[in-house]
Protein backbone atom coordinates (compact mmCIF):
# COMPACT_ATOMS: atom_id res chain seq x y z
CA UNK A 1 0.00 0.00 0.00
CA UNK A 2 1.37 3.52 -0.57
CA UNK A 3 3.00 5.16 2.38
CA UNK A 4 0.47 8.07 2.54
CA UNK A 5 -2.45 6.49 2.03
CA UNK A 6 -1.29 4.06 4.85
CA UNK A 7 -0.57 6.72 7.27
CA UNK A 8 -4.11 7.74 6.67
CA UNK A 9 -5.70 5.07 7.27
CA UNK A 10 -3.77 4.37 10.39
CA UNK A 11 -4.83 7.66 12.00
CA UNK A 12 -8.55 7.42 10.86
CA UNK A 13 -8.52 4.58 12.79
CA UNK A 14 -6.77 5.80 15.50
CA UNK A 15 -9.22 8.78 15.61
CA UNK A 16 -12.29 6.34 15.32
CA UNK A 17 -10.55 4.41 18.49
CA UNK A 18 -10.30 7.28 20.32
CA UNK A 19 -13.49 8.74 20.05
CA UNK A 20 -14.72 4.79 21.25
CA UNK A 21 -12.73 5.35 24.10
CA UNK A 22 -14.29 9.04 25.05
CA UNK A 23 -17.50 7.72 24.59
CA UNK A 24 -16.85 5.11 26.94
CA UNK A 25 -15.38 7.25 29.16
CA UNK A 26 -18.36 9.37 29.12
CA UNK A 27 -20.44 5.88 29.57
CA UNK A 28 -18.44 5.54 33.15
CA UNK A 29 -19.79 8.69 34.21
CA UNK A 30 -23.67 8.27 32.62
CA UNK A 31 -23.39 4.68 34.54
CA UNK A 32 -22.19 6.37 38.13
CA UNK A 33 -24.83 8.96 37.75
CA UNK A 34 -27.54 6.29 37.19
CA UNK A 35 -26.23 4.52 40.27
CA UNK A 36 -26.43 7.70 42.41
CA UNK A 37 -30.33 8.54 40.93
CA UNK A 38 -31.30 4.80 41.54
CA UNK A 39 -29.93 5.25 45.14
CA UNK A 40 -31.77 8.28 45.61
CA UNK A 41 -34.52 7.32 43.94
CA UNK A 42 -34.80 9.85 41.94
CA UNK A 43 -37.00 9.20 38.84
CA UNK A 44 -35.76 12.82 36.43
CA UNK A 45 -32.73 11.52 36.94
CA UNK A 46 -32.96 8.17 35.88
CA UNK A 47 -34.63 9.03 33.06
CA UNK A 48 -31.74 11.14 31.89
CA UNK A 49 -29.04 9.06 32.54
CA UNK A 50 -31.11 6.37 30.48
CA UNK A 51 -31.76 8.99 27.65
CA UNK A 52 -27.73 9.46 27.80
CA UNK A 53 -26.86 6.05 28.03
CA UNK A 54 -28.52 4.74 25.04
CA UNK A 55 -27.12 7.60 23.07
CA UNK A 56 -23.52 6.84 23.97
CA UNK A 57 -24.16 3.16 22.94
CA UNK A 58 -25.80 3.96 19.64
CA UNK A 59 -22.39 6.14 19.36
CA UNK A 60 -20.58 3.23 20.61
CA UNK A 61 -22.13 0.67 17.89
CA UNK A 62 -21.46 3.51 14.89
CA UNK A 63 -18.28 3.97 15.61
CA UNK A 64 -17.51 -0.09 15.91
CA UNK A 65 -19.04 -0.62 12.95
CA UNK A 66 -16.47 2.41 11.58
CA UNK A 67 -13.45 0.59 13.47
CA UNK A 68 -14.49 -2.64 11.70
CA UNK A 69 -14.85 -1.45 8.29
CA UNK A 70 -11.34 -0.21 8.61
CA UNK A 71 -9.52 -3.01 10.72
CA UNK A 72 -11.05 -5.21 7.21
CA UNK A 73 -8.64 -2.54 5.24
CA UNK A 74 -5.68 -2.67 6.45
CA UNK A 75 -3.53 -5.32 9.17
CA UNK A 76 -1.27 -2.82 9.82
CA UNK A 77 -3.71 0.47 11.04
CA UNK A 78 -5.27 -2.67 12.99
CA UNK A 79 -1.98 -3.11 14.84
CA UNK A 80 -1.19 0.37 15.00
CA UNK A 81 -4.13 0.63 17.77
CA UNK A 82 -3.97 -2.23 18.91
CA UNK A 83 -2.35 -0.87 22.50
CA UNK A 84 -5.57 1.56 22.39
CA UNK A 85 -8.09 -1.65 21.59
CA UNK A 86 -6.91 -3.28 24.42
CA UNK A 87 -7.19 -0.28 26.77
CA UNK A 88 -10.75 0.20 25.68
CA UNK A 89 -11.70 -3.41 25.88
CA UNK A 90 -10.92 -2.72 29.72
CA UNK A 91 -12.87 0.14 29.95
CA UNK A 92 -15.93 -1.39 28.25
CA UNK A 93 -15.75 -4.49 30.54
CA UNK A 94 -15.91 -1.71 33.52
CA UNK A 95 -18.72 -0.37 31.66
CA UNK A 96 -20.49 -3.98 31.82
CA UNK A 97 -19.72 -4.26 35.40
CA UNK A 98 -21.50 -1.17 36.56
CA UNK A 99 -24.18 -1.73 34.20
CA UNK A 100 -24.40 -4.95 35.76
CA UNK A 101 -24.65 -4.13 38.84
CA UNK A 102 -27.21 -0.95 38.53
CA UNK A 103 -29.43 -4.00 36.88
CA UNK A 104 -29.31 -5.86 40.03
CA UNK A 105 -29.93 -2.76 42.09
CA UNK A 106 -32.96 -2.40 39.38
CA UNK A 107 -34.01 -5.94 40.51
CA UNK A 108 -33.74 -5.71 43.87
CA UNK A 109 -35.69 -2.65 43.91
CA UNK A 110 -38.59 -4.24 41.54
CA UNK A 111 -38.80 -7.28 43.85
CA UNK A 112 -39.07 -4.77 47.18
CA UNK A 113 -42.05 -2.94 45.49
CA UNK A 114 -43.69 -6.44 44.12
CA UNK A 115 -43.44 -7.53 47.97
CA UNK A 116 -45.26 -4.02 49.17
CA UNK A 117 -47.97 -4.50 46.15
CA UNK A 118 -48.57 -8.55 47.36
CA UNK A 119 -49.57 -7.30 50.83
CA UNK A 120 -51.49 -4.51 50.08
CA UNK A 121 -53.57 -6.43 47.21
CA UNK A 122 -53.46 -9.72 49.61
CA UNK A 123 -51.80 -11.53 47.13
CA UNK A 124 -49.21 -12.71 48.25
CA UNK A 125 -48.42 -16.19 48.05
CA UNK A 126 -49.10 -16.06 44.61
CA UNK A 127 -47.15 -15.54 41.15
CA UNK A 128 -47.93 -14.15 37.92
CA UNK A 129 -47.48 -15.60 34.49
CA UNK A 130 -48.05 -14.65 30.97
CA UNK A 131 -50.44 -15.74 29.04
CA UNK A 132 -50.37 -17.20 25.19
CA UNK A 133 -51.30 -13.88 24.26
CA UNK A 134 -48.64 -12.08 26.25
CA UNK A 135 -50.73 -10.84 28.74
CA UNK A 136 -50.42 -11.06 32.74
CA UNK A 137 -52.43 -13.12 34.51
CA UNK A 138 -52.64 -13.49 38.21
CA UNK A 139 -53.60 -16.63 39.95
CA UNK A 140 -57.02 -16.11 41.60
CA UNK A 141 -57.14 -16.20 45.16
CA UNK A 142 -59.10 -19.17 46.79
CA UNK A 143 -62.36 -18.49 48.17
CA UNK A 144 -64.20 -20.45 50.32
CA UNK A 145 -66.97 -22.63 49.20
CA UNK A 146 -68.85 -22.70 52.32
CA UNK A 147 -68.76 -21.13 55.72
CA UNK A 148 -69.37 -23.12 58.86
Amino acid sequence: MIAPLQAELDDALRAIVDDMSAATTQLILVLDEEREALNRADANALNRAGEAKQMLMRRLEQLDAERLHMSSSSAHATQAVQPAWSALLKTLTTCRDKNQRNGALVGQRLSQVRRALSVLTGNGNESSVYSHSGTLQAGHRSLPLAEA
